[in-house]
């Protein structure tokens, strides 16, 4: 999976197409990302103490990798390359060729 933690993420397919956000956290087991304030869904909660009333939450729901691209330095999405430089592996932009 070549986008991680922290990777500023562009949307390109489903009901959030053209937003952007910042990756929260990845699950590479699954091949899925969770986006700030994207993907939200509406969570049924249970009371917790007695007495307290149970309510609906909005949560932001992982989103699938191949849906989201990553965005360059220039503000464009692109896809991501793996370079070796100085003996370290490297990911880079294809668009603009440089690195992440």
């Amino acid at each position: 999976m070549n986008i991680k933690k922290g990777d500023k993420v562009i949307v390109t397919t489903g009901k959030d197409k053209g937003k952007s956000g910042v990756v929260e956290r990845a699950y590479p087991a699954m091949d899925k990302v969770l986006i700030g304030g994207i993907n939200i869904k509406k969570v049924h909660q249970r009371p917790r103490r007695s007495g307290e009333k149970g309510q609906i939450v909005e949560k932001s729901a992982p989103v699938h990798v191949s849906n989201v691209m990553l965005v360059d330095g220039n503000g464009k999405r692109t896809r991501v390359g793996k370079k070796v430089i100085d003996g370290k592996k490297v990911r880079i932009a294809k668009k603009s060729g440089n690195a992440i």
